[in-house]
């Protein structure tokens, strides 16, 4: 006797609810391990970086001066070597990263 596609969902819920089980896998029961941690860096980098590319571009074409004016002011501000570093640490490392991974991954 064929059943319809109603009672196969309802008794479906059913044995799904009566044994408690989650209804996909979650990632806190993984075990994390080091291609897991690389592979979610991978990404998470890779979204950073295209955020950042769009912000530049969306930057240039929108803010009325050159980017000159720009670099100027950042200098004009005086921020120290320490700041500048950090900064300057801050953007390669997402780039250096993702390279890297990259060419890892294809090698």
């Amino acid at each position: 006797m064929a059943t319809t596609a109603k009672e196969e969902m309802a008794r479906f819920w059913e044995k799904n609810t009566s044994s408690n089980r989650p209804l996909s896998p979650h990632v806190s029961i993984y075990k994390w391990s080091l291609p897991m941690a690389m592979s979610i860096t991978h990404r998470g980098t890779g979204i950073a970086l295209s955020l950042g590319v769009s912000v530049f571009s969306l930057a240039a074409l929108l803010l009325p001066e050159q980017f000159p004016h720009y670099l100027a002011l950042v200098k004009s501000l005086s921020l120290g070597p320490a700041l500048i570093y950090s900064a300057k640490f801050a953007l390669v490392l997402p780039l250096s990263y993702h390279t890297w991974n990259g060419i890892r991954h294809l090698v």
